[in-house]
């Protein structure tokens, strides 16, 4: 399998539901849970793609466009978007979508690196 086809393979889509234990005083999802989740998400996204152990090292700015309210569907995309030797970036996208419409929108997106690492911690090529 070449690199553009593990890229196609390794991406990940999550649907979560967003309930009010999960949101703030504005009833809207917590920015922490949110960012909880998408490194999830791309972590999922970054073990699919390298099939290796990988570790967060780092998050890129991650935009708030609009507020996630409670009661609300969220779809998490991850993709890797850039593979180096021993890193790679997964930029991963949260959607909202209204339950009982079909409005959907983009709320927030946010770039993640990971870096492949050995049983010693220490970091191996990917490919």
């Amino acid at each position: 399998m070449n690199t553009e086809e593990r890229i196609a393979a390794s991406e990940t889509r999550i649907f979560k539901a967003v309930f009010p234990n999960t949101t703030n005083h504005y009833d809207t999802l917590f920015g922490g849970t949110a960012m909880q989740l998408m490194d999830e998400v791309a972590f999922i996204t970054a073990t699919r793609f390298a099939r290796k152990r990988v570790v967060t090292v780092s998050s890129d700015k991650i935009d708030f466009k609009k507020p996630i309210p409670a009661g609300t569907i969220v779809e998490l995309i991850g993709k890797v978007s850039h593979v180096g030797k021993t890193s790679m970036k997964v930029n991963v996208e949260i959607y909202t979508e209204e339950m009982y419409s079909y409005e959907r929108e983009r709320a927030i997106v946010g770039d993640f690196t990971f870096v492949a690492i050995d049983q010693f911690k220490k970091p191996i090529r990917i490919m």
